[in-house]
């Protein structure tokens, strides 16, 4: 994977103080750290809880890249943006509509995903923003919300579609968005940003697909992570994914390259294979 779009995103949020993490594996060991230009600053202890530098560095150009946490639960949102909602005629929920993809889901950046042999219906690209929750978090207020966010990464939640309607008696969310692969996310965390003001853009084979603001989130992060957590409790580690906007579309080629970018958190590229 090209290290370029990280090191952009590094060199714009170093001003505010931010940090992009990523976890990687060098010579079969794994690590973590933080993105110093065309290199990673070596961190010992809890990514979560007071991580600290070793004085170690490590180029990113000889490091593979792993997702850059490991979720307990992934959380996908629906219909959460305004934009969408009037495109397909569906009313602005009074609380936001999620389900859960398993964690045997996610993807690495970089990685090329298979087509699940199982299936052989439209898989389509959705380009997200995740949250990544940074302590254990119960019952939490919006404007507590923000102590318990680690940061924020780019997802990119692939969904086998036709299945989500195949039975009219059950619409089959979670095994449209769980199969192997589905679940790619990175290929940083980056803390200390404000998404509020930023754009997310999905490129399918080099042409634009999806361009659109997170301003038109119908439930921000701070009150997505509020509301979930009243449901059930949020660990160190678990990603929300804010769902998508217009654009979305089917992966057609035998060979797609997708790529989700948000400035100031970087670019999300994988492969997809028929």
């Amino acid at each position: 994977m090209s290290t370029s779009p990280i090191r952009h995103a590094a060199h714009e949020e170093r001003a505010s103080a931010a940090a992009l993490w990523v976890r990687f594996t060098l010579d079969d060991g794994e690590g973590f750290g933080i993105v110093d230009g065309e290199a990673i600053a070596i961190h010992d202890g809890d990514m979560f809880a007071g991580a600290e530098p070793t004085g170690e560095t490590v180029a990113l150009s000889a490091v593979t890249l792993l997702p850059p946490v490991a979720p307990s639960k992934i959380i996908a949102l629906w219909n959460n943006f305004h934009a969408l909602a009037s495109k397909l005629a569906v009313p602005v929920p009074p609380e936001p509509l999620y389900l859960m993809k398993a964690p045997s889901s996610i993807a690495a950046p970089g990685a090329t995903i298979p087509r699940p042999a199982s299936y052989a219906g439209k898989v389509v690209y959705e380009g997200e923003l995740g949250i990544v929750i940074g302590r254990t978090c119960t019952g939490v207020s919006p404007e507590e919300a923000g102590d318990f966010i680690f940061g924020y990464t780019c997802v990119n939640d692939i969904t086998a579609a036709d299945l989500i309607a195949a039975d009219p008696t059950f619409a089959q969310w979670v095994r449209a968005k769980s199969f192997d692969g589905f679940g790619p996310f990175g290929p940083v965390v980056a803390s200390g940003i404000d998404p509020s003001a930023l754009t997310i853009r999905t490129v399918l084979n080099g042409q634009e697909r999806q361009n659109y603001p997170i301003a038109d989130m119908i439930f921000q992060p701070h009150e997505l992570v509020s509301r979930i957590s009243h449901d059930m409790t949020l660990l160190p580690g678990d990603l929300i994914c804010c769902g998508t906007s217009l654009g979305v579309g089917t992966m057609k080629e035998p060979t797609n390259t997708i790529e989700v970018t948000i400035d100031g958190i970087g670019t999300l590229s994988n492969g997809f294979v028929q």
